[in-house]
């Protein structure tokens, strides 16, 4: 991997972070890379939009912000968990049938709400239960078993892998469990963003575009109101944005062209001026773009994060 962002204090770089990025026209062929857009990566929540749509080619009847937040790492702000809740009562269920690990909200506000209020670490708060939700709702509507989705074996994950496989052409280079507890499938960071690319490109009326269609209508549902993707997604009118955790980030364009970054470190500080720099590169040109995280010194600026390309 090569080094894609440092960190500046007073003149001085104190610290590197390497990783890889690429981007992919609306073909899919590579344009434009830093390292090697072969790394194999675990996409963590990078991969929701596919596993979204392999549950809406599976019967899931949802749309607008339901579906929105299906494909979401949701912040645990209460209108998400009131969506969640709204998703499990179409499946006749409720929370207690959520296999996602007790948390709190991932907001670090809402969280402190959360424990203001006398909250405790919940599996709805737990920034996927948007997503089990939708599992459950799936299973519900085919007759399949609730207690075991997140099986591999389970005709649901078996669905969702049979698209991965389709969009990312192949099967998963690693099957690995999630941090929810979701089977976890990993795949060349270039194959990423090939696959979020023609999601984008899905024709009018099918299940992708309907995913797409929710997520850039409700971009506060696919994250939260105060989080980097949802910024982006009003900043840039037709942009489909999602990060996954372990410092992973995939943005779809309207043309179908799509760029892909793991940072290798893990760490998200660089995470969404690396992919600024990689947008404007691609020729888009918006404010937010340019954001850099500023270092502090005394609680004044001594310097900042830089990209290096």
């Amino acid at each position: 991997m090569e080094v894609l962002a440092e960190v500046v204090r007073s003149g001085l770089v104190e610290s590197r972070h390497r990783g890889v990025a690429v981007g992919v026209d609306p073909a899919g062929e590579v344009t434009w890379s830093i390292g090697d857009p072969s790394t194999v990566i675990f996409p963590r929540s990078a991969n929701k939009p596919i596993q979204a749509l392999g549950m809406l080619r599976a019967g899931l009847p949802l749309d607008g912000r339901l579906l929105a937040l299906a494909s979401a790492s949701h912040s645990g702000e209460p209108f998400h968990l009131d969506a969640v809740r709204e998703i499990l009562a179409l499946a006749g269920l409720d929370e207690s049938a959520l296999q996602t690990p007790p948390s709190y909200p991932l907001d670090p506000h809402v969280h402190a709400d959360h424990l203001r209020a006398g909250g405790t670490r919940q599996p709805i708060c737990m920034d996927c239960s948007g997503k089990h939700a939708a599992m459950l709702l799936t299973c519900v509507v085919n007759e399949w078993s609730v207690d075991d989705y997140l099986d591999p074996e389970h005709p649901l994950q078996r669905e969702i892998t049979a698209t991965f496989t389709e969009l990312t052409d192949g099967p998963p280079a690693v099957a690995g469990t999630d941090g929810c507890g979701a089977p976890l499938l990993a795949t060349p960071l270039q194959q990423l963003a090939r696959a979020v690319g023609r999601i984008l490109q899905s024709p009018a009326g099918t299940p992708g575009a309907r995913l797409i269609g929710a997520m850039r209508e409700h971009p506060e549902y696919v994250s939260g109101t105060t989080r980097a993707e949802r910024d982006l997604m009003l900043a840039v009118p037709g942009l489909v944005a999602k990060s996954g955790a372990e410092s992973v980030y995939v943005v779809g364009l309207s043309d179908g062209s799509a760029y892909a970054i793991k940072i290798e470190d893990g760490s998200e500080r660089p995470l969404y001026a690396v992919m600024g720099r990689a947008l404007e590169l691609a020729g888009l040109d918006a404010p937010i773009l340019r954001d850099r995280p500023t270092v502090l010194g005394g609680g004044k600026p001594v310097g900042e994060l830089r990209t290096t390309f």
